[in-house]
């Protein structure tokens, strides 16, 4: 999908004043003089005139191309991409091998993406009922369900290529979040430089180095380039204000359908985004019921259409998580539970102990935290202090500043759930207890995406008010004010370097982990199967079982249910005669025990020699195949 272009008129040039007139002139001189001014201003800048023979066709091609291959949103794709693969270097050099972070949730979440591809080719109707959890029904909706990356997934058809499609979507998840950040910024009126720095606070903030084994967190590229999309499309920038004019429907349309794509990677923050979409359109709709702006008709049309199309798409996915909770009470989340994983007050100026800067000198900030992984959300004080300054002296208005420092404030309180002001009685809580769906989310410190972003907005304010003074001075400085000049190259260059010190706090020391193999030929395995230890390494179970999905009662996910948990009961002293007799009632065919990851677990001291009455075992060098119905 191509990127919004940007606004030049509103981001590259200050705002005229007053008293210079925002209006077009019309008579015959001023067309004249304004004719005149162009030829002037393109002789002083060293311009050839422009040709008078039409090139030929293939000539234009190659021309077009040139400009295409020169554009800002070609060096910005080909930069944010070449910046991700630095930022997770050597990620891209074990694409099939390893994993980033852990092998807990991006194993899970590599399964997913396999089970996704797998009932695509196979039974689209059955992708809610997973081969994992047997025998329960719509285990694909226990987690995020990551189905806007359906079409990729559709390349997962082994362990090794669904572990490459999740590699490279990790990794492209920070070249989105720069580039729709970099868009975003750019149609709300920042300079280049602002703008990139702005960007690179978004995809490169330090609490997301907490979050590399969440790919539907990292994956918040949607949120800013929807907005960028939607803004684009209806004309509206911060220092332009709306421009009837510049209204394009074809990209309201994208924003809305990129909006639909984003919710559809996972609700944890699919939730939230409606929500402030709900809120942006109360905003504009009252906006527009007191200054009632010129509106085409094709953009009313375009917000229909992609709005009706947008609800229609959350209703479903909504309806789906509905019937879970319904069926599973056990999945809903109560306020207890969620203040273990809130964060406080401190959370925001703590990094996670994965930030290479941050992570030692913080290592006791981070002892008094309940859950640090979900608590350590430090923005970066790079970030900080540069929004700090734009709230001061910025290219924004400061009625702009005041909204977004609102903004900001609105959501620190609502990240922090139970634990702002009286147990959050008066911002969380009003949502967990009044808002749809509310109750689902988990981890409320996660809206830090929100808080990073408005305060990239803030600081790419204050480079980009830098940088219009810096051309209002080197044009002041010109004896012949005819020609509008800019400052030197070298001095807007100087603009970039704060991201140097944004990119140095995002730097990780989290590992790239080697992926373990299965134990077992999966495919050959008669379900249903049960792997002991059961419980949190369950996530290499369900990765192995790409393999050919033959149904196993393991599984993790956001909740457990309690008939999972019966099950983990019943295998309770296996192989003994009492567990093998519950296990064969319970429907389980085959259990596999993996010795090496006994020790320390509810089946450490397992007698990996018995052979229980009536049951078949099989020993191999690395697990024991138990046949319970031979």
């Amino acid at each position: 999908m191509a990127k919004p272009a940007p606004d030049t008129e509103a981001a590259e040039a200050p705002e005229p004043r007053a008293d210079e007139g925002d209006g077009p002139r019309t008579g015959t001189g001023d067309a004249s003089f304004q004719e005149h001014e162009e030829r002037w201003q393109r002789f002083a800048g060293g311009e050839h005139p422009p040709e008078t023979v039409r090139p030929g066709r293939w000539r234009a091609l190659g021309r077009a191309l040139r400009r295409a291959a020169r554009s800002e949103w070609t060096l910005a794709g080909l930069a944010s991409v070449l910046l991700a693969l630095a930022m997770t270097w050597p990620l891209a050099k074990h694409l099939s091998d390893r994993i980033p972070h852990d092998t807990g949730d991006p194993l899970l979440l590599t399964y997913i993406l396999g089970w996704v591809g797998h009932a695509l080719r196979e039974n689209p109707a059955g992708i809610w009922d997973t081969n994992s959890f047997w025998p329960l029904d719509d285990a694909y909706l226990f987690t995020d369900t990551l189905m806007g990356y359906a079409p990729a997934a559709l390349l997962a058809t082994s362990p090794a290529s669904a572990l490459v499609v999740y590699n490279v979507l990790y990794i492209l998840t920070f070249a989105l979040a720069f580039l729709g950040a970099y868009a975003l910024l750019r149609q709300l009126g920042a300079r280049v430089a602002g703008s990139a720095v702005g960007a690179a606070a978004f995809a490169y903030a330090p609490w997301k180095l907490g979050q590399a084994g969440h790919l539907q967190v990292l994956s918040a590229g949607g949120i800013a380039l929807a907005l960028a999309m939607l803004a684009r499309g209806h004309g509206y920038s911060l220092r332009g204000g709306f421009k009837p004019e510049r209204q394009r429907p074809g990209w309201i349309l994208a924003g809305w359908l990129t909006a639909l794509w984003q919710f559809a990677i996972g609700a944890g923050l699919g939730i939230p985004f409606v929500y402030l979409l709900l809120g942006v359109g109360v905003v504009v709709g009252l906006h527009w019921l007191v200054k009632r702006p010129r509106l085409q008709w094709k953009t009313l049309a375009a917000n229909g259409i992609g709005g009706s199309v947008f609800s229609l798409g959350v209703l479903w996915i909504a309806d789906k998580h509905a019937v879970v909770a319904e069926a599973y009470p056990e999945s809903i989340r109560d306020v207890e539970y969620i203040s273990w994983f809130a964060p406080t007050w401190q959370s925001f100026i703590i990094a996670p102990e994965e930030s290479r800067v941050w992570g030692v000198a913080h290592e006791a900030a981070r002892a008094d935290l309940t859950w640090a992984p979900e608590q350590a959300l430090l923005v970066g004080f790079t970030l900080i202090a540069l929004a700090v300054a734009g709230l001061v002296w910025s290219c924004w208005t400061g009625w702009q500043r005041f909204w977004l420092a609102l903004g900001g404030a609105v959501v620190f309180a609502v990240a922090m759930g139970p634990n702002f002001l009286d147990d959050g009685a008066w911002a969380w809580a009003l949502l967990y207890e009044y808002a749809p769906g509310w109750d689902a989310i988990r981890t409320p410190g996660r809206l830090a995406i929100y808080l990073t972003l408005i305060m990239a907005v803030l600081a790419a304010g204050t480079l980009t008010r830098i940088a219009d003074e810096a051309d209002e001075m080197a044009h002041r400085a010109r004896l012949d004010k005819r020609l509008k000049v800019k400052a030197p190259r070298r001095v807007h260059a100087l603009l970039f370097l704060p991201a140097v010190l944004v990119l140095w706090e995002g730097l990780t020391v989290a590992p790239y982990v080697e992926v373990p193999e299965a134990p077992v030929d999966m495919s050959a395995l008669e379900g249903p199967v049960l792997f002991l230890p059961a419980g949190g390494g369950d996530t290499k179970v369900q990765y192995w079982s790409i393999d050919g999905f033959p149904e196993v009662a393991n599984g993790v996910a956001a909740f457990t249910p309690d008939e999972q948990a019966g099950l983990r009961s019943m295998s309770m002293g296996f192989p003994s005669d009492d567990a093998v007799a519950s296990l064969r009632e319970a429907g389980i065919e085959t259990v596999v025990v993996v010795p090496g990851s006994l020790p320390g677990s509810d089946w450490d001291g397992l007698d990996t020699e018995a052979e229980p009455f009536g049951v078949e075992v099989e020993r191999t060098e690395t697990a024991l195949v138990y046949d319970l119905n031979p």
